[in-house]
């Protein structure tokens, strides 16, 4: 009987794991394969180099330069994006803010619009010849407003990804706060609580496990910064390199220098880091709950 037991659930479980092994181990297997050969442009074939090829990554000075920016980008970009989100989650469950459910659906909305087409209306209202930006800088006769210069290149990119995700974030929050019981606010009603006690007191607890699922999820979104970038990089060519981000670097060497194997290097060393940053994130804000 138990035996039947156990067949009748891996009935259930097999489809899941055949298309699990298909679209996900499978990749990553054939990934770490291609990481530990090199193609002999001069003599011809693929010959196995063992750990040879990650060794190179990182040694390689431009493979460390786009992880520092994606870096830079997480340290100074996560944080303010789900500040705000959490900001507008905690307006919006207030039952302060008139038209909660207008504002709930105008923050969400930037999340559905396609992340190729996001990217492009910002691209316009960046551009140093058309655009928003070229008509303030015509209209106060200045360049200061310069969007896509390498100084405000990265600020640029990240104002488009807090834009596309605060909505996202914010509904996370928000579905968290709407787990806490009644009878909490309640008590704290009695007990006196203020806005500001009952936020510190019921409502942030209630949100640690949400704020480390968006932060995990932010983290690992950082590290695969890609569409951003490569899109803006028609506009601005003399400040978004091949090598902008981890992932543009990955891409270029694959599809424009035919360097499969060490750009599959480049993948799996950016993904084991990206691993590690997000597990200890995880880990924190496991003991932190406890």
């Amino acid at each position: 009987m138990a035996r039947r037991q156990e067949a009748k659930g891996w009935v259930f479980v097999g489809p899941f794991l055949a298309v699990f092994a298909l679209t996900f181990l499978a990749p990553i297997g054939y990934a770490v394969y291609l990481s530990l050969y090199r193609d002999q442009a001069f003599f011809g074939g693929t010959v196995f180099v063992g750990l040879d090829n990650y060794a190179e990554v990182l040694r390689d000075p431009k493979f460390w330069e786009s992880a520092g920016r994606v870096l830079v980008f997480l340290v100074v970009q996560v944080p303010v994006m789900l500040i705000l989100a959490l900001l507008a989650a905690l307006a919006i469950d207030s039952a302060r803010l008139r038209g909660a459910s207008f504002f709930r659906i105008v923050l969400f909305l930037p999340y559905a619009v396609p992340g190729v087409v996001a990217v492009l209306m910002w691209g316009f209202l960046y551009g140093d010849t058309f655009g928003l930006a070229a008509d303030l800088n015509d209209l106060f006769g200045t360049t200061v407003v310069q969007p896509l210069s390498g100084t405000w290149m990265l600020p640029s990119i990240a104002n488009i990804v807090t834009w596309e995700f605060v909505g996202y974030n914010m509904l996370i929050f928000y579905s968290a706060l709407r787990t806490v019981p009644g009878e909490l606010y309640e008590a704290a009603a009695i007990d006196g609580a203020g806005a500001i006690r009952t936020v510190r007191a019921i409502k942030l607890p209630a949100l640690r496990g949400a704020i480390v699922i968006a932060t995990i999820f932010s983290i690992i979104g950082s590290f695969q910064l890609f569409n951003e970038p490569n899109i803006l990089r028609t506009l601005a060519p003399n400040v978004i390199t091949t090598y902008y981000t981890p992932n543009m670097y990955a891409y270029n060497l694959s599809f424009a220098g035919q360097q499969f194997n060490y750009s599959a290097t480049v993948a799996i060393v950016m993904g084991v880091l990206t691993a590690i940053i997000a597990y200890v994130v995880q880990l924190r804000g496991s003991r932190e709950a406890l």
